[in-house]
């Protein structure tokens, strides 16, 4: 039978994927052992928010009480934890993409976390740590603008910020410190 799904070129790489993992689990899986499995395969590796977990089950079609009475019973024991997940996600996002509060919450919310919970998670994020991770942004990104007009680089450097949800100000503020640190070193002229 695998191999007459394996040659419908059509399918879905995903729903082949899946339906080959439903037969996996026998033609007498219970819809509550599909759903355990899906959810302890997701949550191998990183943490997963509720919602994700939610929208995973519902694409493998596993009915929503058995969902939710599963999820509840990973709540409860600590494998779903949306605040652990949050706090995770903003301090890796934050960190490594340089990311300010007003994208992470947007991504946050994306997530399916709630707004209380994000906004508690935000709070770690101090408003130094945002100018300093602009400003780490800025020094990546002048090599790249280092010929070009003044102006225009000034655009180009606010516009990166902006895409990463930092605030006019901060941005407007990081970049001409930068640009005039950068004109002021001798190795680097010709902005």
């Amino acid at each position: 039978m695998v191999e007459e799904v394996a040659q419908q070129p059509s399918r879905n790489p995903a729903a082949f994927e899946a339906e080959v993992e439903d037969r996996d689990l026998g033609p007498e899986a219970d819809p509550e052992s599909v759903a355990r499995k899906i959810l302890l395969d997701q949550l191998t590796g990183r943490a997963r928010s509720r919602s994700d977990l939610e929208k995973k089950l519902a694409q493998r079609n596993v009915p929503a009480e058995v969902a939710t009475r599963l999820l509840d019973r990973f709540e409860e024991v600590g494998l779903v934890d949306d605040a652990a997940f949050a706090r995770e996600w903003v301090a890796q996002r934050q960190e490594g993409r340089g990311l300010a509060r007003r994208a992470l919450a947007q991504e946050l919310r994306r997530k399916g976390i709630d707004d209380e919970v994000a906004r508690d998670a935000l709070g770690a994020v101090d408003e130094d740590d945002e100018v300093e991770s602009a400003r780490v942004l800025v020094q990546r990104k002048l090599r790249s603008v280092r010929g070009l007009e003044t102006d225009k680089a000034v655009r180009r450097l606010v516009a990166m910020l902006a895409r990463k949800g930092h605030s006019s100000g901060v941005a407007y503020r990081v970049v001409r410190e930068e640009l005039n640190a950068d004109l002021a070193d001798p190795e680097h002229q010709g902005l």
